[in-house]
């Protein structure tokens, strides 16, 4: 069977990904640039303010908000190295309480949730609930993020502040577990530690207690 064309900025089949956070990437960001195809405008540069819903206690599943929506990803599996994630959910403010009971909250894996008073929620009532609970954490992730196409392979560079703190992040995804590796390997990317959002959000929070990549 032929593999997927991967088109960047268009939604593809589940895809498995490498990315790194840490302090500085210039050569690997350089190389990446220097390999890359030409790629739309639309992904040149790319600024975005998230809210990620970090929870002690859950590692698999990933909940982010922009403008208003709520996505949430769940893991799959991870193949020499490489995690792949799926839409578990997604969501808009105001939000069902039913929403939120059935499919938002089992996603932190948190007990002692409070009761749902009212049939919907906006986006302050909902981090409201957020920031009263000891095991959750709202945290707000600006990113700018520059767009390349390596060994077809989706990539990008960018600086990401998380609650202000900047940090530098790296990354190369696709369908093709061997185009990844190949990537990781032309860009000078072997030895560094894939670390996905959820770890490098927790790790510069302090909620788990390790270093980034570098």
């Amino acid at each position: 069977m032929a593999k997927e064309e991967l088109k960047i900025g268009e939604i593809s089949k589940p895809r498995f990904e490498y990315r790194s956070f840490g302090r500085c990437f210039k050569k690997q960001a350089e190389r990446m640039a220097r390999l890359s195809v030409p790629v739309p405008e639309k992904v040149w540069e790319r600024k975005s303010v998230e809210t990620y819903i970090v929870s002690r206690t859950n590692d698999v599943n990933n909940t982010k908000i922009r403008d208003g929506k709520m996505d949430i990803k769940t893991f799959v599996q991870n193949i020499d190295g490489f995690e792949q994630w799926n839409p578990l959910m997604k969501g808009e403010f105001p939000i069902s309480a039913e929403v939120l009971k059935n499919d938002v909250f089992p996603a932190f894996k948190v007990n002692n949730l409070p009761e749902l008073q009212q049939a919907t929620y906006t986006l302050d009532e909902f981090l409201t609930i957020i920031k009263n609970h000891p095991d959750l954490q709202a945290v707000t992730v600006e990113k700018l993020r520059y767009g390349y196409m390596v060994n077809d392979t989706i990539c990008e560079t960018g600086d990401v502040y998380i609650n202000g703190a900047k940090v530098v992040t790296i990354n190369s995804e696709s369908t093709e577990v061997e185009d990844l590796k190949k990537t990781v390997q032309d860009t000078g990317l072997e030895g560094f530690e894939n670390i996905n959002y959820l770890q490098a959000i927790k790790r510069v929070i302090g909620m788990i207690d390790k270093p980034l990549a570098n």
